[in-house]
């Protein structure tokens, strides 16, 4: 590093600090609640190698750090004062884009005449098009059907707008109006950035400032190493699995072996699935991507909070993503639904470095962002397309701390929407907001509760969309003890005659008087709940997180007449059994894990994965469908006798080695 550490701090908050105002800037005249209310966008500065130095810590999606502008840039060509770079494409973007709805832009900041930074921000937009309102749907086939590609173009052209660009936008959305109102948001934004990097130049000089651009993120990536090597040397595995793939009921393995050694980490996922045919694929293009990366993002923040935010960090991470696997997969994949993906992506980081740090990190959280979408009927033959609510869980709960309730920032920071401006925006009426009692897992620290959204619809003939649904049937793991979160639920008319337990869904229609109840899931606990001070469990029920029922039950703790009835308390204890499992998955987690042990599933993804594209899929679920055939209907909510377990798992390892 070339700069004093007092200039180099100075310049890294006055940076950090460009970054901020730029997505305050963009919030601030925003036109959709996505960016008014959720937060979904970000803003950041990049270097000349198109990577962040500069990047916000309090505001907007927070784990985009990873991301890399280059290859969008070098795809534009030659770039002027007032070019403005536009593109929205997974694949021709090299991952910049992690699906359609995301709209990202990038101008080049130049000072006498040469560029010395980039601009970045994104936004993600009501509609881009496609086969469903918000042009996002689980049950997608390949890129195609989510709506329109752009691949980086120049949306401006020496300050003034590509009106061609602009056509093609408008005409590819069934919400233009309020997509142009955020793009001119998005510009303004940029235009932030671009005269407080100029008054930082003015006050500080262009050498210094770009010199802290490269020191900045040499100095994150010392300290990140130094975080590093706390970790013990070794190699730690895991694997979680998504529900299903959305079109089948065939659950979807995510597997890490995560070796530390010498302040570097390998992140290898073979033993992944390969990629779905669904829209649940990460557009990674085999690089450190950012949502392959953020539990690092977090681990090095939470050792050492004072490590600077940008790209560095990243710095001592190398990455394993099998190319057409699920965490890589080929074009035209669809990547629509990529968050769910990237939640367990997250767990299973979670999970691995769990076993090396158990003091440090937490059980699992929620495991679900679900953007709950309406899409009601405007009167005039098209559709008003807005965010009721992005519902989340809970945040696990780790030694010494219980989890947080309703709120999960494991992979971005999206905030909730004020239910007077939904109400305001939408024809509906929102019922119930609230937390979800009893869904945190029990442990000596309680996993955080989920959350209960319940809206009456007040328009014939609307639609509902929750991309997301996940932690349906495999619940968020306890660790070190705890029990498992409970499993989350969507219900149609509840407690009516025609109440309707749903799944996963892709448009849901629904009538004025309609009620749709979503319930998140709770997050894993940490430590036998049998050592939970008692105290503790009385304040949870006086809060309501806890019914009195489940704190004797789950923590044999006896309450009577508001008070811990201690003896009582005592005797229930006596009788409870510590559990000594390292991660308590469930029990439709291990009958799973039963039939379909990790060593062979390790075995077959990677036979499968090197197959070709064309036959990978059709390979899996003709193993599968033998498999599965020897278990019970509903299994694994269904126990399934020794027998049936032992021949189902003959059955995998035969197909594994055949491959």
């Amino acid at each position: 590093m070339k700069l004093d550490p007092v200039t180099l701090a100075i310049l890294g908050n006055k940076l950090a600090a460009v970054s901020e105002e730029m997505c305050l800037t963009l919030q601030r005249t925003g036109r959709t609640l996505y960016v008014k209310e959720t937060a979904d966008f970000a803003c950041a500065l990049a270097g000349l190698d198109g990577r962040f130095f500069a990047y916000p810590r309090s505001i907007g999606v927070s784990g985009f750090v990873g991301l890399e502008c280059a290859p969008a840039i070098a795809a534009v060509g030659p770039l002027e004062p007032g070019d403005v770079i536009l593109t929205n494409d997974p694949y021709r973007s090299e991952g910049l884009a992690t699906h359609l709805p995301d709209l990202h832009m990038i101008e080049p900041y130049f000072h006498d005449g040469k560029i010395v930074a980039y601009g970045w921000c994104f936004v993600h937009c009501s509609d881009v098009g496609g086969r469903v309102p918000s042009s996002i749907s689980p049950v997608n086939t390949e890129i195609f059907q989510e709506g329109l590609r752009i691949p980086p173009v120049k949306l401006m052209k020496k300050g003034e707008m590509n009106p061609d660009v602009a056509l093609f936008l408008n005409a590819n959305s069934r919400t233009p109006d309020a997509n142009m109102g955020d793009i001119r948001a998005m510009l303004a934004a940029l235009a932030a950035g671009r005269r407080r990097l100029e008054q930082t130049i003015s006050q500080h000089g262009a050498e210094t400032v770009s010199t802290a651009a490269v020191d900045l993120v040499a100095y994150s990536a010392e300290k990140a190493r130094t975080v590093l090597k706390r970790v013990p040397a070794g190699t730690y595995s895991f694997a979680d699995y998504l529900d299903d793939d959305a079109a089948t009921r065939l659950p979807v393995r995510v597997a890490l072996s995560a070796t530390f050694a010498d302040g570097e980490v390998h992140l290898d996922f073979t033993g992944t699935d390969p990629q779905v045919s669904t829209a649940m694929n990460i557009p990674s293009r085999g690089r450190p991507h950012a949502w392959l990366t953020l539990r690092v993002l977090a681990l090095v923040n939470t050792l050492d909070p004072t490590t600077p935010l940008n790209v560095g960090m990243l710095a001592p991470v190398k990455i394993t993503a099998p190319e057409g696997s699920l965490v890589n997969p080929q074009e035209p994949a669809a990547v629509g639904v990529r968050h769910a993906a990237a939640i367990r992506v997250n767990d299973v980081l979670n999970g691995a470095f769990g076993k090396a740090l158990p003091d440090v990190m937490p059980a699992a959280s929620s495991g679900t962002v679900i953007p709950v979408v309406m899409a009601e009927p405007d009167g005039h033959g098209g559709r008003r397309v807005q965010v009721i609510e992005p519902m989340i869980g809970g945040t696990g709960a780790r030694k010494g701390r219980d989890g947080i309730d309703g709120r999960d920032s494991g992979i971005s920071n999206l905030a909730n929407n004020p239910v007077e401006t939904v109400e305001a925006e939408l024809g509906i009426e929102i019922s119930t907001y609230a937390l979800r009692p009893n869904s945190g897992g029990a442990g000596q620290w309680r996993g955080g509760c989920g959350m209960e959204l319940t809206f009456r619809v007040l328009t014939d003939d609307s639609n509902v969309l929750g991309r997301g649904l996940e932690r349906l049937l495999f619940r968020p793991w306890g660790s070190n003890g705890g029990k498992p979160g409970m499993p989350g639920q969507l219900i149609l008319n509840r407690g009516t005659e025609r109440e309707k337990h749903l799944g996963k869904i892709d448009v849901l229609t629904v009538n004025a008087g309609d009620t749709v109840t979503f319930l998140t899931p709770g997050a894993g606990g940490w430590g036998d709940p049998a050592a939970r001070d008692p105290q503790a469990v009385l304040k949870d029920v006086a809060n309501g997180f806890v019914t009195a029922e489940a704190a004797e039950s789950e923590y044999g703790v006896a309450i009577v007449d508001g008070a811990v009835d201690a003896a009582k308390t005592e005797s229930l204890r006596k009788g409870m059994t510590a559990s000594t499992s390292a991660n308590a998955q469930g029990v439709e987690r291990e009958r799973w894990d039963q039939a379909f042990p990790a060593s062979v599933m390790d075995s077959l993804n990677r036979s499968l994965v090197a197959l070709p594209g064309a036959v990978r899929q059709r390979r899996r679920r003709e193993i599968f469908d033998a498999v599965l055939a020897e278990l019970p209907e509903g299994f694994p909510r269904v126990e399934a006798g020794k027998t049936a377990v032992d021949a189902a798992r003959q059955r995998l390892e035969a197909a594994a080695s055949s491959l």
